[in-house]
């Protein structure tokens, strides 16, 4: 804003005489950890779009003070097509748009989502409640009108942005230590499926004292899975759970049971010690 004085202000005409005497600039206060949260996203190969209702020139100039990519040429949504189509060459081609109605925010999350990605919309205002409800995972601040909070699947508290990162984190922690688990559990599961098949169909002595199961079960599953529960991952997800945890337990259990019976039919010691050979054995291969 530039303050000018005059001599000559008469009426509500500008006189031509002005002289600037002030300079006023109005800037907006970045969070001083936004930047850093971007630099993480964009790290983990997470896309970021800016959406604002504010005009596109402040709405990009923001966006490159905090080093987002495609800030130097916002988008005007005034001029952005209805089709979803070229909405979504368009959301494919700029990060930050400017003058964005609520709708228009929600037809961008549904052009997403058609395209095939994964979307998540974080907002604080009624604005953002139509988009924040048809996305894949709506965080809301904890700052933010009723509305909003009422239909996002998660809610910062704090209502700081750097809150995200560690929710990432965690939910890819939780989400890789499933798929870790899992490998484990039926592993086991395999395992035990051979051995009640072999002594079963092939009347192949059981190599296990009762007293023994007590320490398999902590060997295979007690003690591993609380290790395994609490360890750290930031492997993004991948699909194909299911075919992963099948390609990895079942040649795992069944090598795990072939090397039991080997052992306890082929250990050539005292029959006592045989139940222990048939124990470790599998875990040294």
């Amino acid at each position: 804003m530039l303050l000018a004085r005059s001599d000559g202000l008469a009426g509500d005409t500008l006189p031509s005489d002005r002289t600037p005497v002030a300079l006023v600039v109005l800037a907006d206060r970045v969070r001083p950890d936004a930047a850093d949260t971007l630099r993480y996203f964009a790290e983990q190969g997470v896309h970021v779009t800016v959406l604002s209702g504010d005009a596109p020139s402040t709405v990009g100039a923001i966006a490159s003070n905090l080093g987002l990519e495609g800030g130097e040429e916002p988008a005007d949504a005034r001029r952005l097509p209805d089709d979803s189509a070229a909405l979504t060459d368009a959301l494919e081609t700029h990060t930050v748009f400017g003058r964005v109605t609520p709708q228009q925010k929600r037809a961008m999350v549904g052009a997403l989502q058609a395209a095939g990605h994964t979307v998540a919309m974080t907002g604080d205002g009624v604005n953002d409640a139509l988009a924040l409800k048809d996305a894949d995972i709506g965080v809301a601040m904890g700052t933010g009108a009723d509305a909003t909070r009422a239909v996002a699947q998660i809610i910062l508290l704090d209502g700081t942005f750097d809150a995200l990162p560690s929710v990432v984190g965690e939910g890819r922690r939780v989400l890789g230590n499933i798929e870790r688990t899992s490998n484990l559990y039926l592993t086991k599961t395999v395992y035990a499926m051979v051995l009640s098949l072999a002594v079963g169909v092939a009347s192949v002595a059981f190599p296990f004292l009762p007293r023994h199961l007590t320490l398999i079960g902590a060997l295979t599953i007690g003690i591993p899975s609380f290790f395994l529960v609490l360890a750290p991952s930031a492997e993004r997800f991948r699909p194909g759970f299911v075919h992963r945890v099948l390609r990895f337990t079942i040649p795992t259990g069944i090598l795990a049971a072939t090397a039991t019976f080997l052992g306890y039919l082929l250990g050539g010691v005292p029959g006592a010690l045989l139940a222990t050979i048939a124990i470790f054995l599998p875990g040294f291969i």
